[in-house]
């Protein structure tokens, strides 16, 4: 009995899946948070708990080509400061999972992920806002340019942030591998720069998401049926991941934070409407 076989997968549905799958590897090496648009193909096409199981391999190999790519970016500061609320936010999420149905998962992350997208914007606006009223000062205007490796987040109020969208991105990963969109208006609004973007969210996916491997198979998400179909689309991230390598160094910064944004709401819409 073949894969598509087993999954009862039309050709079509398997092609769906295949694409999902590069465009995991793209979202991990290119445009973060894209994997939500793969997020609502596999819910779309098998059934939404156990598409959770199947997507997490398939994000580890994409994570792994990341760190590999881009393993001299990490900003390993802001992972530290991370990873306490994170493990906190996956245990609640796993909770969650016991009890919660398709449809309140669904919604759930749906709604968060549109109100990061809405926050970070609306920060993102104060922050503008704020350097042109500074823009006299020749000082505080090249100071305020050089924010660039997530310092920001070392104040007390940045640590409260950084604690908070840690339990939001452990959560959210943990219920429908859709920590991608929170955690990257964590980084955008910590002033993140392309690079290291990239190389600091590589690293933490790769490490929380080999950590949730435990927690989805002791769900039963995780098993020999889905890891066979797991093997085969695996195939399909190595494309993606060279096609975002190859795009990210044509994309200036803007428009990397404008593409960031629009792929959360584009997901986030997604898992409202299915």
């Amino acid at each position: 009995m073949d894969t598509m076989t087993l999954w009862h997968l039309t050709g079509w549905e398997f092609a769906a899946l295949a694409f999902a799958a590069l465009l995991v590897g793209f979202s991990k090496t290119a445009v973060s948070g894209a994997n939500t648009v793969s997020l609502a193909i596999f819910a779309a096409v098998l059934p939404a708990r156990a598409s959770t199981g199947i997507l997490l391999p398939v994000l580890i190999a994409g994570d792994v080509l990341a760190v590999l790519t881009y393993r001299r970016h990490a900003h390993w500061p802001t992972l530290w400061r991370l990873f306490p609320a994170v493990g906190v936010g996956v245990a609640v999420g796993t909770l969650f999972l016991v009890w919660a149905d398709d449809a309140v998962v669904r919604t759930s992350i749906g709604v968060i992920l549109l109100l990061m997208a809405g926050v970070t914007v609306w920060r993102r606006r104060q922050a503008e806002a704020a350097d042109a009223s500074r823009a006299s000062d020749a000082y505080e205007a090249s100071d305020s340019s050089e924010a660039s490796d997530g310092d920001g987040t070392s104040s007390r109020s940045g640590r409260v942030k950084a604690r908070s969208y840690g339990v939001l991105g452990g959560f959210t990963t943990m219920v429908a591998n859709a920590g991608g969109p929170v955690m990257s208006m964590y980084l955008l609004s910590a002033g993140f720069r392309k690079l290291g973007f990239l190389g600091t969210s590589a690293f933490f996916f790769l490490i929380v998401n080999v950590s949730k491997v435990p927690f989805s198979a002791g769900l039963g998400l995780i098993d020999g049926r889905s890891l066979l179909l797991d093997a085969v689309l695996v195939v399909f991230v190595v494309p993606g991941a060279f096609l975002g390598r190859w795009a990210v160094k044509r994309i200036n910064q803007r428009l990397f934070e404008r593409l960031v944004i629009a792929a959360t709401v584009v997901g986030g819409l997604q898992l409202l409407l299915t």
